[in-house]
């Protein structure tokens, strides 16, 4: 017996492999076969932010509000068990992404919210406050001139055009190694 839908009450913004049709999103789909995830809709951030790729084609979410775009992703409600697993994909105590409040709208709301307006639950044309996964701080900024300051505002196919899968990238190096050579380059 899967967990309780009930228990999904951490709200995690994707914004790029976990989402639908992209390589990491299997976790989420096991998520949510055994109760402990369900998919709330498209979202996008009220805020800019920069989205960027970094090696391999790695999205990466970088915490500087007020750059880059406003960012299209999904918004998914997970349980503490499925938060603990998405923390782990997203090597959050190994340095590689830092999960931190973001507010949120439905994708298709084009109104902007006003600034003091409380964040309410998500639900249909709310603002709603969540977290994401954002590159950690120890490379952001240089992540972002790396990219010559320039962001995407939705993680797509064309994006991800040359993606390489953990599995798939050189094993003798860590993941803080691949970004510290990309950045290097």
């Amino acid at each position: 017996m899967g967990v309780e839908n009930s228990n999904c009450t951490n709200l995690v913004f994707t914004y790029g492999t976990l989402k639908r049709g992209f390589s990491n999103h299997v976790l989420l789909q096991d998520l949510m076969r055994t109760g402990d995830a369900v998919f709330k809709g498209t979202y996008r951030t009220l805020d800019k932010y920069p989205l960027v790729c970094g090696p391999y084609r790695v999205p990466f979410l970088l915490n500087m509000p007020g750059s880059g775009q406003r960012v299209t992703g999904e918004l998914y409600a997970v349980s503490a068990r499925g938060l603990d697993r998405v923390d782990e994909l997203e090597g959050t105590s190994r340095g590689h992404y830092e999960r931190r409040p973001i507010r949120l709208m439905p994708a298709g709301d084009e109104e902007e919210e006003g600034e003091g307006e409380e964040l309410l639950p998500c639900a249909g044309g709310l603002t709603c406050a969540a977290e994401a996964y954002y590159a950690h701080k120890s490379y952001e900024e240089e992540m972002w001139k790396k990219n010559g300051r320039k962001g995407y505002e939705i993680y797509s196919e064309k994006e991800a055009e040359g993606y390489v899968k953990r599995k798939d990238r050189p094993q003798n190096l860590s993941f803080l190694d691949h970004i510290r050579i990309f950045i290097s380059d």
